[in-house]
């Protein structure tokens, strides 16, 4: 598990996000480490599988990771970096880094969030963050349609995001591939991965029916903290 403490302090307000422990080994110089999922693998079935649960965190993730490590091989001051500043800031690296930290580095950042983002029975938004939904979609169910409507239209593989707004309290956005709404300096709070290793061994093309179940699952207490980051 994740250092709650860390993963909740947000950088100023108006710039990118939150900032996430370094995620490295014990010795701090050998790279990224796959974090531990907070449950077992089957604890959100049905709307998860186990098998693809295992999968997903055992392989890809673990895939991202490895393939992050090899391409800053030899860069220590970038191995020790916290993961959310890496991709935030990927556009600085040099040209032939950007694209794997980009890619890579992305998708280590966007997985470990997404572990944290789910829970069995998942419950219901409140508080504050219930308020601040309600005022900027109209209702949970407002968000819920165009949160589906993002997820279901991202053209390939991607993410639907919920990220603090500028106009409004909250916003829906989108991103292809591995990208981070962070590297547009924006404060995510939920993400829902939209690529087809996160559900097509139970739900195959149906990629509406598993964003729809996915809502179940939604961990709103962290959501909360996260919005409540300052």
């Amino acid at each position: 598990m994740l250092n709650r403490r860390e993963l909740f302090r947000s950088a100023a307000a108006g710039s990118a996000a939150l900032v996430l422990p370094s995620l490295t080994r014990a010795d701090d110089a050998k790279g990224f480490a796959l974090p531990k999922l907070p449950y077992a693998f089957d604890a959100l079935e049905p709307v998860v599988d186990a098998k693809t649960m295992e999968i997903h965190h055992g392989k890809h993730h673990q895939a991202y990771v490895d393939n992050l490590n090899k391409a800053l091989a030899g860069k220590p001051d970038l191995l020790a970096k916290p993961i959310v500043e890496l991709v935030r800031d990927w556009k600085k690296l040099p040209a032939d880094l950007q694209a794997p930290v980009r890619n890579n580095g992305g998708g280590h950042l966007n997985h470990t969030w997404f572990w944290q983002m789910m829970k069995k029975d998942g419950g219901a938004p409140k508080g504050e963050l219930a308020k601040a939904i309600d005022a900027s979609f109209g209702s949970l169910d407002g968000f819920k349609k165009e949160f589906a409507t993002a997820a279901t239209t991202q053209f390939g593989s991607g993410w639907a995001w919920l990220v603090k707004g500028k106009e409004k309290p909250l916003a829906v956005v989108k991103t292809p591939n591995q990208d981070n709404p962070v590297t547009d300096g924006q404060a995510v709070l939920l993400g829902c991965d939209v690529w087809e290793h996160a559900y097509y061994l139970k739900y195959q093309n149906k990629r509406a029916d598993y964003v729809n179940a996915w809502f179940s699952v939604v961990n709103w207490d962290f959501v909360a903290e996260l919005f409540a980051a300052k």
